[in-house]
């Protein structure tokens, strides 16, 4: 479940309302109209889709692909138009020769993916470090067309380090599922996924900064617009664990479980963001309607397909028909008419004949108009965000006001070299620079000793980080150094020189490498601060 340790706190900070209503409101006559649908949301909106879609659709070709199924081939053509769609967004942005060169590394990166699973499908050793290489490079120039093309308002390092967090998950996922375990693959797709949104914001946000008049000064990282790509992150992931689901379940495969328990993930943190609006009643009315004749619906859908039953999916589908009717009864009370039960209903409806249709052409064979409809399907989730998004600003406008923005204070001359990182033991956040992050463990002590997560502090600082599970090993390159650490093992190698670590490296609970935090930043030469009185963790170092 630490997947769900990691959505949950980021959804309560952008749909907490209780929390919002205690905060202090600009004065009135400064006071704007909130709202989800400003030139700058609509571009992180966009961007949520487009980016969000790319992460599904790679995770689907690449497993597809390893299985050898019938679709393989309609997945990976559904990835690839994926990438020529987000053209035209980067031509109203860059023209038409940074689009053109946004195609050239993008689409390519696709392929390297593809190698790699064939590769690793082979067992060939030498062409999966072949296509790893290849991952490496796009990660490069991907992230230097971006911070080119942002004028530095995205820094390239940053973008590096972001699209390397995606790379790294989405190999996670893979490797997990060719090795078997579907639970951890599709807790490690949710977290990747969950990325994607966070990449959207800053992309948005640089760009935004970047070009302002075109945006007509609106901002991308307000508070409604933090609500609608939070739903727009529910909603899209409920759609493609789903439709990945039904298939599983139509073809008898063993990562059916597994799906069903994302999505059961997926509904409490659905239930959660509820709970943080209408309190624990409108949760619960909203848990009953949504699993009994939704979640639970489609997988008898699926059966009743499977086994060419009739009546059965007949029945199935007038339960459907009464989800979404009761549905958007309960979402028009709840946001006091904002959102009219008639446009709900539609919008519903148009979502579950979309869900019903992706599974029926693939049953059919028709993958080709399976992965379209999928595609057709999930942009629909993203105007379900904005509309509830939208209805719920309405509803609660002043607890969506955004405070002026205060002047930055005076710095002294580039800081920026130096690096200050904050970890707390039996805390979750991670704060480098100012940027915090929510980890999915905690730094702890065990025999007198402080463990810190590996991953976390390495990708913090910019650093590559890899993960061999056949050999238990982890190697992290920082710069011109390159780190080995083995599970259960006391030494590890730097440039190739063993060194002994002083206790074991090992696997958490939370299924993370830990290790000691004095030999770590005594290795890599940091200085450390401990708090005393809150066991507070600051490290210090100039890059």
């Amino acid at each position: 479940m630490k997947m769900k340790k990691l959505v949950v706190p980021m959804l309560s900070l952008t749909l907490m309302i209780p929390a919002l209503a205690g905060a202090e409101a600009a004065p009135a006559a400064a006071m704007m109209k909130a709202s989800v649908n400003t030139p700058a949301a609509e571009l992180r909106a966009g961007l949520d889709y487009l980016l969000s879609e790319h992460f599904t659709l790679a995770v689907t070709a690449m497993t597809k692909a390893y299985d050898g199924t019938k679709d393989a081939a309609a997945a990976y053509q559904a990835l690839d138009q994926n990438a020529l769609d987000m053209q035209p967004a980067i031509a109203s942005l860059y023209g038409d020769a940074g689009a053109a060169e946004f195609e050239r590394i993008f689409r390519a990166h696709n392929k390297y993916t593809d190698d790699l699973v064939k590769a690793t499908k082979s067992k060939d050793a030498a062409a999966v470090k072949a296509a790893e290489d290849k991952v490496s490079g796009f990660v490069d120039e991907f992230g230097n067309f971006l911070g080119k093309a942002t004028e530095g308002k995205l820094p390239a390092a940053s973008a590096k380090q972001v699209i390397r967090s995606h790379e790294n998950h989405v190999q996670e996922v893979f490797e997990d599922y060719a090795a078997g375990d579907y639970k951890g693959a599709y807790e490690a797709y949710r977290k990747g996924y969950a990325e994607m949104f966070g990449i959207s914001k800053a992309l948005s946000s640089a760009i935004t900064t970047q070009m302002p008049a075109k945006f007509e000064h609106t901002k991308a990282d307000t508070k409604a617009a933090d609500l609608r790509s939070a739903l727009n992150q529910l909603a899209g992931e409920h759609f493609a664990l789903s439709v990945l689901q039904m298939q599983e379940q139509y073809d008898g495969r063993a990562a059916s479980n597994a799906l069903i328990a994302a999505e059961a993930m997926n509904t409490a943190d659905f239930k959660a963001a509820i709970t943080s609006i209408y309190g624990a009643d409108g949760a619960a009315a909203f848990e009953k309607i949504w699993v009994t004749n939704q979640v639970n619906a489609q997988a008898d859908f699926t059966a009743a397909v499977k086994n060419n039953d009739a009546a059965a999916k007949a029945a199935v589908e007038a339960r459907i028909a009464s989800f979404t009717t009761e549905f958007a009864a309960f979402l028009d009370s709840a946001t006091a008419g904002n959102l009219p039960k008639s446009a709900g209903q539609s919008a519903l409806t148009t979502h579950e004949n979309q869900v019903q249709q992706v599974l029926t052409q693939y049953a059919a064979g028709s993958y080709d108009a399976s992965y379209k409809t999928n595609r057709e399907g999930y942009k629909t989730m993203f105007g379900v965000g904005q509309a509830l998004g939208n209805a719920i600003v309405t509803q609660f406008n002043d607890k969506f006001q955004d405070a002026a923005a205060a002047p930055a204070p005076a710095t002294p001359a580039d800081p920026a070299s130096m690096v200050k990182v904050w970890m707390k033991v039996g805390s979750e956040v991670l704060n480098i620079n100012g940027q915090v992050t929510q980890m999915d463990t905690k730094p702890f002590i065990w025999s007198g000793m402080t463990y810190i997560p590996l991953r976390y502090l390495s990708e913090g600082i910019g650093a590559e980080v890899k993960w061999d599970k056949q050999a238990q090993q982890v190697t992290i390159k920082a710069g011109n150094d390159t780190l080995v650490f083995w599970m259960n093992k006391d030494f590890m190698e730097l440039n190739g020189m063993r060194q002994s670590v002083g206790a074991k490296v090992f696997v958490n609970g939370d299924n993370r490498t830990v290790v000691p935090l004095r030999f770590i930043t005594e290795l890599l030469g940091w200085n450390v601060q401990w708090g005393n009185t809150d066991q507070s963790i600051t490290l210090t170092k100039t890059m």
